[in-house]
């Protein structure tokens, strides 16, 4: 069955305005809504096996859990939940930094989110830069950064302001020789590909899944093997079993289940039979098909507008994401313009603070044109008339 973007978008109460914001949130449908609700409104209590509420709490961690790993083809018991990836992000490089001597290495990338970034650098590692070409938003090689004393290397699986979508396995194979560990943020390619973390050849995967139609949370993936060499701070009476030992306080019981709900919903996307995982590739296949057609038609139109600048290499291999400005037009004012004329595109660097400079662009960034999986062509073309008709000087 083909991909039925009006059907989809009769789950979603809140589609007001064209809606090409989903880099930085996306639109949540009614059953993710439902079951957050209903998970409130339900008597629960702290996970155990006793009462029907604790047995309750206890079954919706364990589907939140399955949940994540059907989505990433993960180890339901490497999935570690928190209040949002950058914070898992902050908990984790602490974590391993008590294992680092004052000679150790990271290696961060300017193409990444700053979450990706600043928890890295904060640690006292000397830190080894890898840039991006400007004029095709490609990654340089992380191999020749790489030294006896390279403990970890952070990098993004596709960028939030540009959607380059850095070859991974590769990176991976490089870190893994060199004998050092490989942290990936998958907050952008998660809700628009299928995602292996056993082949991307991740130690650590963190996305989050309020980017893929469910609630603000962050969730880690990693083997359990490896998250059992870690120790973090924790209270004394709270368990030390993996991975609730990284998981600080009384999980959020109504998020975690919006987000199984919100997976569920991924995976029926197109209607089809098998085990959730494989209902979840078909569907984030056909995902795909859909929303690379909706990028051709954004990219050509843009480029055939004049004075209009669109950033990274359109065609090459990304997610479907477009960053742009326009000539004499201060891009908050593209914003604004967009947004009067119900177009939510908005401006910036996106907390993707190091690739918005390295671009030319500084602090204050330019437009990010974002595809989601209720984005139609009608949306597509609402967004290029906004464009056209901006005043010009």
């Amino acid at each position: 069955m083909t991909y039925d973007v009006w059907k989809i978008r009769e789950h979603f109460p809140a589609l007001d305005a064209a809606h090409f914001d989903g880099p930085g949130g996306s639109q949540v449908p009614d059953v993710v809504g439902a079951a957050v609700a209903g998970t409130l409104c339900a008597a629960i209590a702290n996970r155990g096996v006793v009462t029907a509420a604790e047995r309750r709490a206890s079954a919706v961690v364990a589907d939140a859990r399955q949940a994540v790993a059907d989505l990433l083809a993960a180890d339901p018991a490497g999935v570690v939940f928190g209040r949002s990836m950058t914070q898992l992000t902050y908990d984790f490089s602490r974590t391993l930094a008590r294992t680092w001597g004052p000679d150790d290495e990271v290696v961060v990338t300017r193409l990444d989110h700053d979450a990706n970034i600043r928890p890295w650098v904060q640690t006292g590692a000397k830190v080894r830069w890898a840039d991006f070409d400007p004029a095709t938003g490609e990654l340089a090689p992380i191999g020749p950064l790489l030294t006896e004393r390279t403990r970890l290397v952070a990098v993004t699986a596709a960028s939030n302001l540009l959607g380059t979508r850095p070859d991974i396995p590769a990176i991976a194979a490089e870190v893994h020789a060199a004998g050092a560990l490989l942290y990936v943020d998958g907050v952008h390619l998660t809700p628009h590909a299928s995602v292996s973390v056993d082949d991307l050849g991740a130690d650590f995967y963190a996305c989050s899944p309020y980017k893929f139609l469910g609630p603000h949370l962050g969730v880690l993936a990693a083997a359990p093997a490896l998250l059992e060499t870690l120790h973090p701070d924790k209270l004394l009476p709270s368990t030390d079993a993996v991975p609730e030992r990284f998981e600080l306080g009384t999980l959020p019981y109504e998020l975690l289940a919006g987000t199984t709900a919100a997976i569920d919903f991924l995976a029926d996307l197109v209607p089809g039979t098998g085990s959730r995982r494989a209902r979840l590739l078909a569907s984030m296949a056909e995902l795909e098909k859909h929303e690379n057609a909706l990028l051709a038609r954004l990219d050509g139109g843009l480029g055939s507008l004049p004075g209009v600048t669109r950033y990274g290499a359109p065609g090459r291999h990304r997610t479907p994401t477009v960053l742009f400005s326009v000539e004499g037009v201060p891009s908050q004012a593209v914003y604004e313009h967009l947004g009067a004329a119900g177009v939510n595109a908005p401006a910036g660097s996106f907390y993707a603070i190091e690739c918005s400079r390295h671009l030319g662009l500084g602090d204050t960034g330019a437009v990010r044109a974002g595809i989601a999986p209720y984005t139609t062509e009608e949306d597509v073309d609402r967004l290029l008339a906004g464009v056209a008709s901006l005043p010009r000087a």
